[in-house]
């Protein structure tokens, strides 16, 4: 953890350097071209004094006899004289006057050239014709021919042999005619010294400032940054690995920026997880002892319902065959079969609304008040108004039950059923499950006086009765698409020929395979009654 507190402070202070260094290069180099631009132009308007003093040595209106004629005079040595003098007292390397040719601008006839000893070079002789014009000079020359005046620009170079400025005014005769032109040609010897003094006091004051500025920033940094830093860091490790209670206090919290802030924040996490965790221990252990009861509730609503099949293995006469596959621990959904006297067979198919143990327990009641209920020769819509009446009683978490009873004599095959709000049952007659439809009353516990009226159908020995809850028909896949009674139909008839105990899983198989990795919502329960023969 030191080793990341250091990495933090070096980025810091890289940072920090790094912004001192470029604002430093920046004033350096702005100050860097303003200085050497002043230079330049003191340098330029010293030329152009040195010029203007020139002019007024020449006598203009000769200068183009001497040129005509070839010869010069004593008072053109004169000129010349005063001109060396000048050349050397104002310490510029050349003063010339010459004949621009205007047709070009590229040929110059020197008529006076006066040459500083010190730069080595020697003087051309008066009418020497020279076609070296610097082409970037031209237009500078056409100015100064055509309006009479100096330069546009200044003008600098900077060679090899050092760098200088020139100055370039026109010189005219009494008529205001341009015959020539005057250029000094001047060193700027003290500039190269002058900017390599500069950046030395401004590179100097940089690494002052550079060093001041990072030592009082280490220390600020040090303190408000990366020892508070350092303190929540410590104990947030050692609470990430003891998880023991957190401290009543950190430094850190008198930090008066951000920091401060994370500083309490981090104590106030460290509580909160410390009760989060406290809390969720308690939550787990009465989460396992929920789970715990909801195991036994569920071995014991399994056992409430008849799961041992075959479940009368002496009677020939009938096959019968029932599962519940709940959507928690527990269900709502129930079956039930049993015989009501040594001839009937009773058949019971219940959905309690609702999931959990308070369905369960509603499943419970209603289970066993309509199997108290039916008794032989008893009509099954009075069992379901009974059993309506008693369930209304005292329901104050307004449950209700969707329920299908039906009795199956042995003897003649008469089916005698009730469908309070339930699914109509598949019946198979010759070899084909067909949907039997059947008017269904209102659902048990609903309301106390509703009347239930019960039906029949005759049965031979071969056919097939197959009841169910909506969990078969309402199964859903990831595309939120409903199994469906086509589904459930189309299955059944491909098992058309199979007894209840294989019938049933074949058509779960095949709602797990439509629903695929979908959860399931609600609880699935089938039953099979296969009637065989007629008892004798």
């Amino acid at each position: 953890m030191k080793k990341k507190n250091r990495r933090l402070a070096v980025v810091m202070v890289a940072s920090i350097v790094a912004v001192i260094v470029i604002l430093s290069v920046i004033v350096a180099a702005t100050g860097y071209q303003q200085f050497t631009h002043v230079l330049e132009r003191q340098y330029n308007d010293t030329a152009y004094e040195v010029a203007e003093t020139a002019l007024t040595y020449l006598d203009p209106d000769k200068l183009e006899g001497y040129l005509q004629s070839g010869q010069t005079d004593e008072e053109y040595d004169a000129i010349l004289a005063r001109l060396d003098e000048l050349v050397v007292s104002s310490n510029c390397n050349f003063i010339y006057v010459a004949k621009i040719d205007e047709t070009d601008y590229m040929t110059t006839t020197y008529i006076y050239d006066s040459v500083n000893p010190a730069t080595g070079f020697s003087r051309y002789e008066f009418g020497y014709v020279s076609r070296d014009t610097d082409p970037k000079y031209v237009d500078d020359l056409k100015h100064i021919l055509t309006t009479g005046g100096r330069a546009e620009k200044y003008l600098y170079s900077y060679t090899e042999s050092g760098a200088h400025t020139t100055a370039g005014l026109a010189v005219q005769d009494s008529t205001g005619k341009v015959v020539a032109v005057i250029g000094v040609e001047k060193s700027m010897t003290v500039l190269y010294g002058a900017r390599s003094t500069y950046v030395r006091w401004v590179v100097s004051i940089a690494a002052a400032m550079v060093a001041l500025t990072l030592l009082a920033y280490l220390l600020w940094l040090n303190r408000m940054v990366i020892r508070p830093i350092a303190e929540i860091t410590g104990e947030a490790k050692r609470f990430a690995n003891d998880g023991e209670n957190p401290v009543a206090s950190l430094r850190a919290t008198e930090n008066r920026y951000e920091i401060g802030v994370l500083a309490s924040s981090i104590l106030k996490m460290e509580a909160e997880i410390k009760q989060y965790i406290d809390n969720l221990t308690a939550v787990t252990a009465e989460k396992e002892r929920i789970g715990a009861e909801l195991d036994i509730a569920t071995h014991i609503q399994a056992s409430m319902l008849p799961c041992i099949f075959p479940p009368f293995p002496d009677r020939s006469e009938f096959d019968i065959y029932a599962s519940m596959n709940p959507a928690k621990e527990v269900g709502g959904d129930f079956y039930d079969f049993f015989m009501v006297d040594e001839s009937h067979l009773a058949i019971v198919m219940a959905d309690v609304s609702g999931k959990g143990v308070p369905a369960a327990l509603f499943m419970v009641i209603g289970k066993t008040l309509i199997k108290d209920h039916t008794t032989p020769g008893r009509d099954l819509g009075e069992v379901f108004m009974e059993v309506n009446k008693l369930l209304c009683e005292g329901n104050g978490e307004e449950l209700f039950i969707t329920a299908f009873e039906g009795v199956l004599d042995l003897k003649t095959g008469q089916f005698n059923f009730v469908n309070a709000g339930h699914e109509m049952p598949f019946i198979r007659r010759q070899g084909r499950y067909t949907p039997e439809k059947i008017r269904a009353g209102f659902v048990l516990a609903g309301m106390d006086m509703t009347r239930y009226r019960m039906g029949s159908l005759q049965m031979e020995p071969g056919d097939a009765i197959f009841q169910y809850t909506d969990g078969v028909t309402e199964a859903t896949n990831a595309n939120n698409e409903l199994y469906g009674m086509e589904r459930l139909e189309a299955v059944l008839n491909k098992n058309a020929a199979a007894a209840p105990d294989k019938l049933l899983p074949a058509v779960k198989a095949d709602i797990d395979a439509f629903v695929g990795d979908a959860p399931q919502f609600d609880d699935i329960t089938m039953l099979s009654l296969e009637y065989k023969e007629k008892m004798k």
